[in-house]
């Protein structure tokens, strides 16, 4: 029993079990430590500063274009500007290439071992489980086909 449910009588896929599930991954401070290492390297990254660079001289060719006095609504400028970032579909194309570059190549080899381990050990505390945990989660959602699935016999860290 978990918070009162019975976690066995729960199929695989079941929104309250991966609820959870996510809920446990959250109180063990999982994602936090996954945004920290993402953010730690994205100022690095050959995509942050091309988007950087590109927000930045777009920003600086509409602000060419105005001419300071004491009187202008700074904040309306700045929402405008905002509006016209957000509208040029630079941000989408520029995050999805950090997101390539920073997240893409620590899923395989770090965040899914630890999100496993986790996971087996909400599942089965104590005890190890065979069965990888993301066939466990869901059913009827798949993993990205982008990204390969690990093979389904997985030991836990503490297992001789």
């Amino acid at each position: 029993l978990f918070g009162g449910v019975d976690m066995a009588g729960l199929p695989p896929g079941d929104p309250q079990l991966v609820s959870m599930i996510v809920n446990h991954l959250k109180t063990q401070g999982l994602f936090d430590q996954f945004r920290r290492d993402c953010l730690a390297d994205v100022d690095t990254k050959p995509a942050y500063l091309n988007l950087k660079q590109r927000v930045d001289n777009f920003v600086s060719n509409h602000l060419s274009n105005h001419t300071w006095s004491p009187h202008l609504n700074k904040n309306q400028l700045r929402n405008n500007i905002r509006q016209l970032v957000l509208q040029s579909g630079m941000l989408e194309q520029g995050v999805d290439r950090i997101v390539a570059q920073v997240v893409d190549p620590k899923i395989n080899h770090i965040f899914r071992p630890q999100v496993e381990r986790v996971v087996r050990e909400f599942l089965s505390p104590g005890s190890c489980s065979q069965e990888s945990p993301s066939s466990l989660l869901s059913t009827e959602t798949k993993p990205d086909s982008s990204i390969p699935e690990q093979g389904t016999n997985i030991s836990c860290f503490y297992c001789p």
